[in-house]
């Protein structure tokens, strides 16, 4: 592992915390960082966060900055809605990014970012993809959808009764999802364009406050069974509404963002012991 102080940004998209660094200079061995993602991550005993964001330089050269994206328990993941937004400001503030509006690559290909007012940014998510508006796992009726990383969303009359780190964890490892699994939304629908969302999240295994991948899922799926109109304010667990819009444009959606506020935390070094 790394024997040298690291220099971090901890920031926070609704209540979905992560660990940035700027690797550009390759201070942080990617492809080898599993168990030192997992060592900071570990709330009370290092830093603590839901995730770790590598900024590094794109290798084709086409974007103002590539990152790696890494879960709490050090599995590398497709795409992180909040984490994007996060990376966003913090790559505007930083110089990595000279202009509020900016692209960067993600395993998922390339993504927008907008930095706007405030501490409200926007990303735009790639197009949705293996949309399944009626699955049957464990007794449990869902639909399932792909924003990047794959979801399963679960309509429910009160979001704020679900056990969801119990009925979560049960289908997340349900076998109709092997061998990748699903994150689980459980959402409450409370008016033409709201709705309140709960996520058990994959890679962190426990319920997040937010997760910006589950908002968009939520939104869209909600949308093409008319359930909802975007745009989409969802109501999550940290306190924060996200809104998720798009068109549907011959019954599928397009131009998908998802936007909300982005909060700094805290910066400074990592030492060595927090590993």
């Amino acid at each position: 592992m790394i024997d040298r102080p690291i220099p971090f940004v901890k920031m926070t998209g609704s209540g979905n915390d992560f660990i940035i660094v700027d690797n550009r200079d390759g201070l942080v061995d990617a492809d080898a960082a599993a168990p030192w993602v997992r060592a900071v991550c570990r709330r009370a005993l290092s830093v603590g966060a839901d995730g770790v964001i590598l900024l590094q330089r794109d290798p084709a050269g086409e974007a103002e900055f590539a990152w790696r994206f890494f879960n709490s328990d050090g599995s590398e993941a497709e795409m992180c809605g909040n984490g994007g937004r996060c990376a966003a400001r913090y790559a505007f503030d930083h110089g990595l990014a000279t202009s509020r509006e900016m692209t960067f690559r993600t395993q998922v290909g390339l993504i927008r970012g907008w930095v706007l007012e405030g501490r409200e940014v926007r990303v735009g998510l790639t197009a949705p993809t293996d949309y399944r508006p009626r699955v049957e796992a464990g007794g449990v009726i869902c639909a399932t959808i792909d924003t990047g990383v794959p979801h399963a969303v679960v309509v429910v009359d009160d979001a704020e009764r679900v056990d969801v780190v119990e009925r979560g964890r049960a289908l997340r490892r349900h076998e109709m999802f092997a061998p990748r699994g699903v994150n689980v939304n459980f959402v409450e629908v409370t008016g033409a364009h709201e709705a309140v969302i709960r996520t058990y999240e994959r890679g962190v295994e426990g319920e997040t406050l937010a997760c910006g991948t589950g908002c968009a899922a939520t939104g869209v799926v909600l949308g093409l069974a008319g359930a909802l109109s975007p745009p989409v304010r969802l109501a999550t667990r940290g306190g924060d509404v996200l809104t998720v819009d798009f068109r549907l444009v011959d019954g599928g959606p397009t131009g998908l963002t998802l936007q909300g506020p982005v909060r700094y935390v805290a910066r400074g070094e990592m030492d060595p012991e927090a590993w």
